[in-house]
């Protein structure tokens, strides 16, 4: 279900990727005051503007979760947080090193673009514990699902709150106060295009692949119980008394969780 497409979308990411980048690196001009530093930006800018829409199309299907408690919504909205704290990471990581580069040290703690984002990233690195600290399936999806929501509709009220200020050092990409020349904001959108793509390529990826744990997990507890259901009904043979397999009981009585996070 969640393969269809994949390889079309992944071949589509390594073009477009593969254009941005030879790009930055071969077409786009230096920037007059930190040159080939700046050329950063065409990462770490894309990387976070796609890690928190990713928060927030989680809790777009959060929402589609409580309201149908459909499990594919569940497993779409775990997927998205999950690729966007890895996509948080790595725009941390090219925004300390650029900072390192123009301001001279790697952290500005009077800045509030980054300091909005670090709040934004610790607030969602604490949902997979919610989710792993409740064992029920059904608990853990509903209480992680409205964790998404409620994180979700913090997201664009912070990023309104730090547009609406005024002392800021991190240059502003999107509004009227850009000044990029058009060669940089072609790259830009080029390296924008590519890195929604990479990022919606892992997601297909990993929702393809715990959608395939979950159905051989399924395949293989269905042939255990025809396996049991078999031994049971096999008459014992003489002087011996049949006894049920404990592991077919404890299957049947118990069986595992189908839930994602079980594949981890």
């Amino acid at each position: 279900m969640y393969g269809k497409g994949l390889r079309a979308l992944g071949i589509s990411t390594i073009v477009v990727m593969a254009v941005a980048l030879g790009l930055v690196f071969f077409w786009v001009p230096l920037e007059a005051d930190q040159g080939f530093l700046q050329k950063i930006f065409y990462v770490h800018v894309p990387l976070a503007i796609v890690s928190l829409c990713g928060f927030v199309a989680g809790g777009i299907f959060a929402i589609q979760h409580l309201r149908t408690r459909e499990q594919k919504w569940d497993f779409r909205s775990y997927v998205a947080i999950h690729m966007s704290l890895i996509f948080g990471v790595a725009t941390l990581i090219t925004g300390s090193i650029w900072a390192k580069g123009s301001w001279g040290h790697w952290w500005e703690w009077d800045e509030p673009t980054l300091v909005s984002f670090l709040i934004v990233f610790l607030l969602y690195a604490t949902y997979q514990p919610l989710r792993f600290a409740i064992e029920d399936p059904e608990r853990q999806s509903r209480y992680a699902s409205v964790f998404a929501v409620t994180a979700g509709a913090f997201v664009p009220l912070n990023f309104i709150a730090v547009r609406a200020s005024t002392q800021f050092l991190h240059p502003r990409v999107l509004g009227a106060t850009s000044n990029l020349p058009w060669q940089m904001s072609l790259t830009f959108v080029i390296s924008l295009v590519g890195m929604t793509l990479l990022f919606t390529t892992l997601c297909k990826y990993e929702l393809t692949v715990k959608h395939t744990r979950a159905q051989l997990r399924a395949l293989r507890r269905l042939a255990e119980r025809r396996a049991g259901a078999r031994t049971s009904a096999t008459p014992p043979s003489r002087g011996r008394s049949a006894a049920p397999s404990l592991h077919a009981t404890a299957m049947t009585a118990h069986p595992p969780s189908t839930h994602p996070e079980r594949s981890r």
